[in-house]
């Protein structure tokens, strides 16, 4: 697919997200924290879920995949820009940016589907709760957290499957901190619009249903909750969704910014931004919203931290 004075590209050059050598030592002390508080904090959560059996319900059984989704989700990406910080020339084969891009949209769009799902179970739990446990088995869990995988599947196919037709022939340099979608398309050779569009069809439509279920489950657990007569009883039950809901719009909000919006509207560096904010901090940022805000996750934790000084 190269022409006479061109080189077809086997790998690319990152660019990261500065070459300032003073900042990259700093950002990189500062993402290796994240990093690491990202790991603690999601295997924290479940490691918790896994060994309290007041947690084996529905809710935190989705919670537990998605502290799941959010390390996959992290560590497609941040291994590999801390690295850019050390490196003078951050170089990927071919090869690893279609996994790497793989990986990221696996995990990105099944963040998406949990979020979806979790609303759903608060709409179940909350606008019908004496058959909640009817209507939510572990078998309907166990189908809902498949289908969550499977849509990242077939997600992360129709971003590498254009990705894997295109040519690349002579710029190599990726002005990005990691092998996303648009920088690469910027440098390739395509000959039609498919490339474009297809993979924006299908990010955009998983977007829209997935919020359409957000908002409607909301919507009725809205109407369900103004119907309760005591104060307490309405706090109560808004208690179990404000921390879903902080997350819903932290997560919604970026993807939205950078898969959505015209890609005119904003620069490179927004981009990175923030890219930055839903591909490293969200991930760090969902453990504490469901911990610090559930009483619950709290409760179990003292027990087992309780139960752990017993023994010893």
């Amino acid at each position: 697919m190269s022409g006479n004075n061109c080189t077809a590209v086997t790998e690319f050059i990152l660019l990261g997200l500065t070459d300032d050598p003073t900042l990259n030592v700093i950002l990189f002390v500062i993402f290796l924290c994240f990093y690491t508080v990202t790991l603690v904090g999601n295997l924290s959560i479940i490691t918790l879920i896994r060994n309290s059996s007041q947690l084996h319900t529905p809710m935190y059984l989705f919670l537990s995949h998605l502290a799941f989704v959010d390390i996959g989700y992290s560590s497609s990406v941040t291994p590999v820009m801390l690295k850019n910080f050390l490196v003078e020339k951050s170089i990927v084969p071919l090869g690893g940016c279609v996994a790497q891009l793989f990986s990221a949209v696996i995990f990105g769009t099944a963040e998406c589907f949990l979020l979806a799902v979790m609303a759903y179970d608060r709409y179940m739990a909350i606008c019908n709760p004496l058959l909640y446990s009817t209507n939510m088995p572990p078998k309907v869990c166990t189908q809902l957290i498949v289908a969550s995988y499977l849509g990242g599947c077939v997600n992360a196919w129709s971003f590498t499957a254009c990705l894997l037709n295109l040519s690349f022939c002579g710029a190599n340099k990726i002005n990005h901190f990691f092998c996303d979608y648009s920088p690469l398309l910027k440098l390739s050779n395509y000959q039609n619009k498919l490339p474009e569009i297809l993979p924006s069809i299908s990010a955009g439509s998983i977007i829209v249903i997935t919020v359409l279920i957000i908002i409607i489950s909301y919507a009725y657990i809205l109407f369900s909750v103004l119907k309760i007569n005591s104060a307490k009883g309405r706090s109560k039950a808004f208690s179990t969704c404000t921390s879903h809901l902080t997350a819903v719009t932290l997560f919604y909000s970026t993807i939205t910014f950078i898969y959505v919006m015209p890609k005119s509207i904003y620069s490179t560096d927004e981009n990175k931004v923030v890219s930055v904010f839903y591909m490293v901090i969200i991930p760090l940022l969902n453990p504490l919203i469901y911990s610090l805000r559930n009483n619950e996750v709290k409760g179990a934790l003292r027990k087992l931290m309780n139960r752990k000084y017993s023994f010893s």
